[in-house]
């Protein structure tokens, strides 16, 4: 009787030949796309020729099982856009910022508990998601929101509970997500961002917001201001109920702007916690 060892033992192999094979396809006919989504990558060391693929412009590698990224990354400089969700990466390397025509940035749904010395150098960059991971305003890199270029900004679902001021710096940003962190408070600077047309507040721990984001044009049809889930003062939670346009109004208004001074200077103890974030599963380190 033959004896079969554990599946848990037996390499994955067959998906890493399709990953080989989509290498050794792209070379030939010299595809500038890369996709290897779900390919049972663990280790992209391992993905032969790889780096190697100088002219890709767009890498794919979402939905694997990929906990580091090799510095070697940073060989493919005409890589536009790279996706990494869905993974287990707990860090980045510094070298991902000097790609010099990455657009797009996708490192949602995995590990990180921080990011490296330098990242927010891309000469670039337009779109960054790094939804669903555990970073807070503590690991931000002191030139994080030095990305002049950067048009929208998805930070949801990470442990942030505050913003650094200088995210004002950020002024073509149109989109800034961040539900479901653990906000307390935000920033005055979030008044000048002047592009801006959606702000995803909801499911923080925000009791008041700063007048300055009353200023922004976020009450038209094409724009968006999501605010629910939070722990409003009355007045605010009462304008919620009537429209964007109603807070916005009530934001500007000099009732309102005696209110939060007042509010601010009191220093009122946040809320609470809403949810048990160690149950994540970016938690997890394997």
């Amino acid at each position: 009787m033959s004896h079969q060892p554990p599946v848990s033992c037996i390499p994955n192999t067959a998906k890493m030949s399709k990953a080989k094979k989509v290498i050794e396809e792209a070379r030939e006919i010299n595809n500038p796309e890369i996709d290897l989504v779900d390919k049972g990558i663990s280790n992209l060391e391992e993905v032969p020729g790889l780096f190697n693929l100088a002219n890709i412009t767009r890498l794919s590698l979402s939905h694997n099982k990929i906990k580091t990224v090799p510095a070697a990354l940073a060989n493919l400089m005409n890589l536009e856009i790279l996706n990494f969700a869905n993974n287990h990466i707990e860090e980045l390397p510094v070298s991902l910022s000097s790609l010099p025509k990455l657009r797009i940035l996708n490192v949602s749904l995995n590990r990180l508990y921080s990011l490296p010395r330098g990242f927010g150098a891309f000469p670039a960059l337009e779109i960054l998601d790094l939804t669903y991971n555990n970073l807070n305003e503590k690991v931000l890199p002191g030139n994080f929101c030095m990305m002049e270029s950067l048009r929208a900004l998805y930070l949801g679902d990470n442990d942030f509970e505050y913003l650094p001021p200088e995210i004002g710096n950020l002024k073509n940003l149109q989109i800034l997500s961040l539900r479901e962190n653990d906000l307390i408070e935000v920033p005055r600077e979030l008044g000048q961002l002047t592009r801006l047309r959606e702000l995803h507040l909801q499911a923080n721990r925000l009791v008041v917001l700063p007048p300055e984001i009353g200023t922004l044009d976020l009450a038209s049809n094409k724009s968006v201001l999501r605010l629910e889930g939070n722990a409003w003062i009355p007045p605010i939670e009462d304008q919620i109920n009537l429209g964007p346009s109603h807070v916005l109004d009530y934001l500007r208004s000099e009732t309102y702007r005696v209110l939060y001074s007042r509010h601010m200077s009191a220093k009122p103890p946040p809320p609470p916690l809403a949810v048990d974030k160690n149950k994540k599963a970016s938690r997890a380190r394997s």
